[in-house]
């Protein structure tokens, strides 16, 4: 009898009998970058590639931060904003969640034994300040050796191409993801424009890269890594993390 009223305790507390938090929380990364190279143009990260996970996740019950690689306010790309979207409308309609990403830590200072998983939010600017940034590093690592999931759409998988786990092994080598193609890329104009092509820079780095026809939802899903290919395959792509994590 004592111990099922300890175990009422427990629930009631919101705890669960291994110790950990009934609630698991998930950690969206913005990029802080927001020129397109040396062209002038504004970039940033890809409002719908935020909002869909989004709210895939607190609509499902689970909690979500967000942060940026330089923390403060982080920039929108404004091409993102051109088409109506109710997610987008319902995110910018909320103080609250504006607030998110008008005022976000630094990815440096976060703590990631907080975070059931992380999810690298796309937007060109990702293309400069992702890849083999040592917070991203060290947040997505520890997650993942915890046992958690790693997810990236459109062009986040460039957060992929410098993790390095616990075991010295890379986390995408011999894995299979998806990103933003070298066709969207040439699509949009801007193949000579980014640093280097996304596609490329994955299969380069030893994964197993496939996609759909250009625009369409695609999400692959190997193991405790998730990557979605486009903007279109955003709110999947928080399905499924809410999936993995439940």
């Amino acid at each position: 009898m004592k111990a099922l009223i300890n175990l009422v305790a427990l629930v009631l507390l919101g705890i669960s009998t291994s110790g950990a938090m009934a609630e698991e929380r998930v950690l969206m990364v913005l990029t802080s970058h927001d020129r397109m190279g040396d062209t002038g143009k504004e970039t940033g990260f890809w409002m719908a590639e935020l909002t869909h996970p989004y709210f895939a996740l607190a609509d499902a019950g689970i909690g979500v931060d967000i942060a940026s690689i330089a923390g403060g306010e982080a920039p929108i790309d404004p091409r993102s904003l051109e088409k109506e979207d109710a997610d987008n409308s319902r995110f910018l309609a909320s103080g609250e969640t504006r607030q998110q990403i008008q005022d976000t830590p630094a990815l440096a200072s976060v703590d990631p034994s907080s975070y059931a998983a992380v999810i690298f939010v796309g937007g060109h600017g990702t293309m400069w300040d992702f890849p083999r940034n040592e917070a991203v590093n060290r947040v997505a690592a520890a997650i993942y050796d915890r046992g958690g999931v790693v997810a990236a759409v459109c062009h986040g998988p460039a957060a992929l191409l410098g993790i390095t786990l616990e075991d010295g092994s890379s986390l995408i080598e011999g894995r299979k993801v998806t990103g933003f193609t070298n066709s969207e890329e040439r699509a949009v104009g801007l193949a000579g424009t980014v640093p280097f092509m996304l596609e490329d820079a994955l299969e380069s780095a030893g994964a197993q890269f496939s996609s759909a026809a250009d625009w369409q939802s695609h999400v692959v899903v190997d193991g405790r890594l998730i990557t979605g290919q486009n903007p279109a395959s955003a709110g999947a792509l928080g399905t499924r993390v809410a999936e993995a994590i439940r």
